[in-house]
């Protein structure tokens, strides 16, 4: 943008002028003798010799410049919009202002320091000074007071500035005001006058239509039919490229039964934009072939345009509301309305925006055509009671379009009672004569209902992008999926992204759009960006959403650019020289964690924050760690570390300081990890950094169990073998690779010990295998006849037999 532009080349010459100041203040101190004598007169040195007197020329044109704004701003009273432009460039004259002051600045405090050097005058009974000395002060004196009064100038300017800026606001306050409540004599709008003009005014038009198109057959035949095939070209080419590349996408399929939220927001976005894409371009290229082979006269071209955009609106509306109510095909329609509801709505609420479309194309018309004001009002009136009568049509049908019969739902209830109220005060409104009044309703209704209606399709569609899963399922996640073998936590992920997009995108379009329907010219919305995206103040703190927003931009940039020349380093230079694998870990690390800390401070300095204020807290934090805050920092540190290298996340299956469990939580003191009990454990984070951590689940879920198994000695440890085998390749969770093993462990005291080995997919279901392998053991090995050996206990005595 235009004032992006200039904001930066106004910041560089800024910066420029305060490096040169630096540099002419050193000369300045370096000619100061270091025994204390008298410095010698030299030169006032500057750190632009022209930038007093640019800067003098600068405030005089901005002088000249307020002057003719403010006899503008007299002059053009009732005009709204020229009042937003005159504002526009009054905001500009006001930035210019503070550059001009922030300009003196370097000048000003050479001048203070030289002067400082020089010190006073001489006085009576003083050794005179040389000559030279006293007319650089005399000089610099003269030119600090001449920067002086410029700055005071300057400020007076800007007073002045923004008197006139507040007195714009109020008068654009006040035409506002006076639009709405100007009452007008409805009764001269339905007298047969306004039947008279109106023929009048019709038979106006056909001539001029007729004239026009009879003097286009005549002499510019060749050209017509040449634009018009040009055009047609143009939205063929667009149309059928269109489908070509988009296929099925913006046709539903009738034998879908369920299709999901984005298939059929898929459908409607396609099916509504292709084809009015394709109209658009046919009616942009004929006005723009009519233009170019001069077949349109002014007042045609005019109404050509008023038509050509109602045509196009109405097309792009109709395709919308029949893609999203569906009236034919329940199943993709995207509103929870019965199938008689939908067809109801969708006509009239089509009805009513091409209500809405035939009354700017006739105010188009009356405009150019220089209609009398009685049948510019009796247009209105006619054009608000059709409004209001549709919307609360719209209102009684409303209710009664809940799919299952059931009572309609509270939001429901008072969406009606808004659009009755919203009805009547519309037709009220209009027939008590404040047509202004009720056309502002009327146009809030049709236009910024449309624009909130779309939003909340967007709101939706975000949702339903960020939904856990959502993502993978789209043309954009399988794409990925296919290119760069994502998993389905990076998708989700991305897929919160894109939702978060596109609620930005909603918001950043949609808003200024209902803020024009508002009254707000596109110079307000101008002003509010640039000052909302270079000054917000909260009280006495000063935020700069760009400056935060190039920090970020920064500091991106630098962590990977950083993660790029980590692997440069490790593939290309250490892999070459054979440096030890520990040792090129290290030096990655190393690397690794000085670029993000260098990007932080860059990205620190680029968004505009003072470090010396970051000092400031060190010192503090310093303080308070000498004070006994070392175990809290040592917790802190720890668990900025955790956070940053994430040894485990939550929901890992971890085994640590005595504790077993599963971790619900990582903060920046302590970490939360749940028992198998559900019990709660708080262990601090220095603790989980100083000892070991055995993480079952930290890269993935796979790990290895162990059935440990004793059988007889009268049993065959080949079959023994044999049947644990058959037992664990049984299980669906066990992997094949690596495969099942079965360890003949030893000669036990009254066993043989073997000991089965298995992978599992999920190690966290190792309790439901281990139960089921342990049953099946017992039941193989009892019918197999295969003995479990037991201990016998001690100080059992077996009965012997009587002696005979």
């Amino acid at each position: 943008m235009k004032w992006t532009a200039s904001l930066f080349l106004r910041l560089l010459v800024l910066l420029m002028l305060a490096a040169g100041s630096n540099v002419a203040l050193a000369q300045t101190q370096g000619a100061v003798e270091t025994n204390g004598a008298q410095p010698e007169a030299g030169p006032a040195r500057t750190s632009d010799p022209d930038i007093v007197a640019e800067q003098g020329e600068k405030i005089a044109w901005i002088r000249e410049r307020a002057e003719i704004l403010q006899a503008r701003v007299a002059g053009n009273a009732d005009n709204d919009a020229v009042l937003v432009e005159i504002r526009t460039e009054l905001d500009a004259l006001a930035r210019d202002l503070i550059a001009a002051g922030v300009s003196f600045r370097p000048r000003l405090a050479a001048i203070n320091a030289r002067l400082d050097e020089i010190g006073p005058s001489r006085g009576e009974g003083e050794p005179a000074e040389p000559e030279t000395l006293a007319r650089e002060r005399q000089s610099l004196t003269e030119e600090k007071s001449h920067i002086n009064a410029l700055l005071g100038e300057a400020e007076r300017l800007s007073l002045r500035v923004t008197r006139l800026i507040e007195e714009i606001a109020q008068t654009r306050r006040a035409l506002f005001s006076s639009s709405l409540s100007r009452r007008y004599d409805i009764s001269s709008a339905l007298s047969p006058d306004v039947w008279h003009d109106a023929r009048t005014e019709t038979r106006k038009l056909k001539n001029a239509v007729s004239s026009w198109f009879v003097f286009m057959l005549r002499y510019k035949l060749n050209s017509a039919l040449l634009a018009a095939l040009f055009a047609s070209a143009a939205a063929a080419v667009l149309f059928i490229g269109g489908r070509k590349i988009i296929g099925q996408l913006g046709k539903p399929d009738p034998a879908r039964a369920e299709p999901s939220y984005l298939a059929r927001l898929s459908v409607s976005f396609w099916s509504t934009v292709l084809p009015s894409l394709s109209l658009v371009a046919f009616l942009g290229a004929t006005y723009f072939f009519y233009s170019y082979f001069g077949l349109l006269r002014s007042d045609i071209a005019q109404m050509m345009a008023g038509l050509f955009t109602v045509v196009a609106v109405l097309f792009a509306v109709w395709s919308l509301l029949h893609s999203v109510y569906a009236p034919a095909l329940p199943n993709w329609r995207m509103v929870p309305v019965s199938d008689s509801g939908a067809r109801l709505l969708l006509g009239l609420t089509f009805l009513m925006v091409l209500v809405t479309g035939v009354d700017h194309l006739a105010s188009r018309i009356n405009q150019v055509l220089g209609s009398p004001l009685t049948l510019t009002v009796a247009k209105s009136l006619v054009y608000t009671v059709l409004v209001g009568v549709l919307l609360g049509i719209i209102g009684l049908v409303l209710p009664r379009t809940r799919k299952d019969g059931s009572p309609p739902s509270r939001w429901a209830t008072l969406s009606r009672a808004v659009i009755f109220l919203l009805a009547g005060g519309t037709i009220a409104a209009a027939l008590l004569g404040y047509i202004g009044l009720a056309r502002f309703i009327a146009q809030q209704v049709v236009v910024t209902g449309a624009i909130l209606a779309t939003m909340y399709l967007g709101y939706q569609s975000s949702s339903a992008v960020s939904d856990i899963g959502a993502f993978g399922r789209t043309g954009l996640g399988r794409f990925l999926d296919r290119k760069y073998q994502i998993d389905e936590a990076t998708k989700d992920q991305l897929g919160l992204v894109f939702g978060m997009l596109i609620n930005l995108l909603v918001l950043a379009i949609g808003l200024p759009l209902i803020f024009l329907q508002w009254g707000f010219q596109w110079g307000d919305i101008e002003a509010w960006t640039y000052n909302a995206a270079n000054e917000l103040r909260i009280g006495s703190i000063s935020i700069s959403l760009v400056g935060i927003v190039t920090g970020i931009v920064v500091f991106l940039l630098g962590y990977f650019g950083t993660r790029v020349f980590q692997r440069w380093l490790d593939g290309k230079v250490m892999a070459r020289g054979r440096v030890d694998p520990g040792l090129r870990n290290s030096i990655g690390t190393a690397v690794g964690y000085a670029g993000i800390a260098l990007a932080g401070l860059v990205a620190i300095s680029a968004a505009g924050l003072d470090l010396s204020n970051l000092a400031l807290v060190a010192g503090a934090l310093s303080l308070g760690i000498g004070f006994g805050l070392q175990n809290i920092v040592n917790n802190f540190v720890s668990g900025l570390i955790l956070l940053a290298e994430r040894p485990f996340k939550v929901g890992d299956w971890i085994v640590a300081s005595g504790v077993e469990g599963s971790v619900k939580k990582i903060s920046v003191r302590a970490t939360e990890v749940e028992t198998f009990q559900r019990q709660t454990v708080i262990v601090p984070n220095s603790l989980l950094i100083n000892a070991s951590v055995a993480n079952w689940t930290h890269r993935n879920k796979l790990g290895r169990v162990e059935v440990k198994v004793g059988a007889s000695y009268e049993s065959d440890p080949r079959r023994v073998q044999e049947l644990l085998l058959e037992i664990v390749r049984a299980q669906p969770n066990v992997l094949k690779n690596p495969e099942p093993v079965v360890l003949f462990l030893g000669f036990g005291v009254s066993s043989l010990d073997f000991e089965l080995r298995a992978f599992l997919a999920d190690i966290t279901s190792q309790s439901a295998f281990l139960n089921e392998v342990r049953f099946q053991i017992f039941e193989r090995f009892k019918a197999e006849g295969i003995d479990l050996p037991y201990t016998q206990p001690t100080g059992l005595v077996r009965p012997v037999a009587p002696l005979v």
